[in-house]
């Protein structure tokens, strides 16, 4: 299974709106001049997400968009399945034999793990500084 950007860069939106959660409404603008992204591009992407009822729109001058509940109760998975479908390494599974239908819906499984169990909460409180292992190279 092959992430595309649409799954990318709505991963990038939701962050932001949780990041910013219970502090107004975030726009388009702001998060694409961010990340340098596409604003055009993100305003595709919205609404689905907003149709699947993970973001409210709010209108006005001071309008954009807030999450559609807490942080801790979108998944990464809730983002995924709604920009890229179901979840699977290859299609067809079904149709395999059972040997390789079986690695493949072992690699299937460990994706959702991972996606279901990681919260937009989780991913707007990671910080570079948990990522390193304490190693300083000098040049």
């Amino acid at each position: 299974m092959k992430i595309s950007t649409k799954g990318r860069y709505g991963l990038t939106i939701m962050i932001e709106l949780a990041k910013g959660y219970g502090d107004g409404p975030k726009s388009l603008k702001k998060i694409a001049h961010t990340h340098q992204l596409s604003e055009h591009y993100l305003e595709q992407l919205i609404a689905p997400l907003r149709n699947a009822g993970l973001v409210n729109s709010v209108r006005g001058a001071y309008g954009g968009y807030v999450l559609a509940n807490e942080p801790n109760k979108i998944t990464a998975g809730d983002i995924i399945r709604v920009l890229e479908g179901p979840i699977s390494p290859v299609e067809g599974i079904e149709n395999e034999e059972p040997v390789k239908k079986q690695l493949w819906m072992k690699i299937r499984d460990a994706v959702k793990e991972v996606l279901d169990s990681t919260t937009l909460e989780d991913l707007a409180n990671f910080s570079d500084e948990e990522e390193q292992d304490g190693y300083m190279f000098y040049i």
